[in-house]
């Protein structure tokens, strides 16, 4: 009889909860959060990290795209309730928060964004997908220019969420934010 079923079982079962320990931890203030941390947290060897995530990069790149994920199931649902410019804000909030609320994250965060052999990073391309849906429903819907590059507001969204981390710089991200928006409206 094969145990590649259980092994396979098992495995996934490590790798959600490296993920979901990670994800935790990069969220705590409790200072920086080593592998080791984040392995003994989801109650396997450091051996087991490694396995799954051969890097820091690797495993931040995976939590990373678990939150993109809910981003991107957030803005279907507030372009389909809400103008392309007020669907756009509350995203843009939701993603602000995200990262602010990772502390842990930012360093491999931006690497993980930094263009590499002058190609796009996959998770500057995800958010520039997202941002181009809501500029091409504010188009639509005449709330947002339509003769704006994804890719631009995305590295001003990343320039603020990354320059203005601290909890202290609350207020000026979200004057920050207002600003990009303003810039982004119909007129």
């Amino acid at each position: 009889m094969s145990t590649a079923g259980p092994r396979r079982a098992d495995a996934l079962k490590n790798r959600e909860r490296l993920v979901a320990e990670a994800d935790a931890l990069f969220a705590s203030d409790g200072g920086p959060v080593t592998l080791d941390m984040i392995a003994k947290a989801a109650g396997v060897g450091i051996g087991t990290l490694y396995r799954h995530f051969p890097t820091r990069e690797s495993l931040v790149e995976a939590v990373y795209r678990l939150e993109l994920d809910a981003l991107d199931r957030r803005a279907d649902a507030l372009l389909a309730t809400s103008t392309a410019s007020d669907a756009m804000r509350h995203w843009l909030d939701d993603y602000l928060h995200f990262v602010a609320t990772k502390h842990a994250m930012q360093d491999a965060l931006r690497v993980g964004i930094t263009p590499r052999d002058n190609a796009a990073s996959t998770i500057r391309l995800r958010i520039n997908a997202v941002v181009g849906r809501f500029l091409s429903a504010g188009g639509a819907d005449g709330t947002l220019r339509d003769d704006v590059s994804p890719d631009d507001v995305t590295l001003g969204l990343l320039g603020m969420a990354l320059a203005a981390n601290a909890a202290s710089q609350v207020d000026q991200t979200r004057r920050m934010l207002g600003l990009l928006l303003a810039g982004l409206k119909q007129h």
